[in-house]
């Protein structure tokens, strides 16, 4: 487990990149000026909308750099919030600029975290979840032969967090090409909803307004639909 510890110089490297960009943030004559932080709050974003926006006109590479910067220091530390900053970047970007740069971030950052797991946190995620493990090992040798669109399908329906998988995916196998495109195609119907949301910010009040009951039926339907052509594969199989 002491593999683990070298993950802290990173982790204080990325920081101080993010402190630099802080740093550098442009001066705009616009919105006033408040301090640059991760949302945590609809109020939040409502507020770092309008900032970043104006940042956005007056320089766009320093707005996109930051974004990126942001996006992948959360996934690849499993840090909370990154749905929050999906919906900042639909505030910000826009429906058809955010969908995908947030799909694509979101993979890159989650290959990050399980490049990180595999590197030096294999000890630490059998110590504290090895019930997953040996939980999503079983799964997947059960589903070998249909392998994308099961990891397809626990991305659509996640009954095992996102970062949790993220982190479990080396220790039990999963190929790092199959990893990324099931997280970057997966999480397309989420990222849309939360995208779709911020481009719309002024109108929702908080995160209750995005995720509804009928936006969590049409993900869970979504899932439903994509493992068919699996369940179809083992059937023939099983017929033959």
């Amino acid at each position: 487990m002491a593999s683990f510890f070298y993950i802290i110089p990173i982790f204080v490297v990325f920081t101080l990149w993010l402190s630099f960009l802080s740093f550098m943030a442009p001066t705009i004559s616009g919105p006033e000026e408040i301090a640059l932080r991760f949302p945590t709050s609809f109020d939040d974003l409502f507020s770092l909308s309008k900032l970043f926006k104006a940042y956005l006109e007056s320089n766009r590479t320093y707005m996109f750099c930051l974004f990126i910067s942001a996006y992948l220091y959360k996934q690849a530390f499993c840090i909370p919030g990154s749905a929050l900053l999906n919906i900042l970047g639909g505030a910000i970007f826009g429906l058809w600029t955010a969908l995908p740069l947030c799909c694509f971030l979101t993979g890159l950052g989650a290959t990050l975290s399980y490049l990180l797991s595999k590197s030096f946190a294999e000890d630490l995620v059998l110590h504290f979840w090895s019930k997953e493990v040996d939980r999503i090992r079983t799964k997947i040798a059960s589903h070998n032969d249909e392998l994308l669109f099961f990891l397809l399908s626990l991305r659509l329906m996640p009954l095992t967090p996102n970062w949790l998988l993220n982190l479990i995916s080396p220790i039990v196998g999963v190929p790092l090409p199959l990893f990324f495109i099931t997280v970057f195609l997966g999480l397309i119907p989420y990222n849309y909803i939360c995208i779709q949301a911020g481009a719309m910010l002024g109108s929702i009040s908080s995160f209750d307004d995005v995720l509804t009951s009928k936006t969590m039926l049409q993900l869970s339907g979504l899932a439903f639909v994509v493992i068919i052509p699996g369940i179809v594969k083992r059937y023939v199989k099983l017929e033959k």
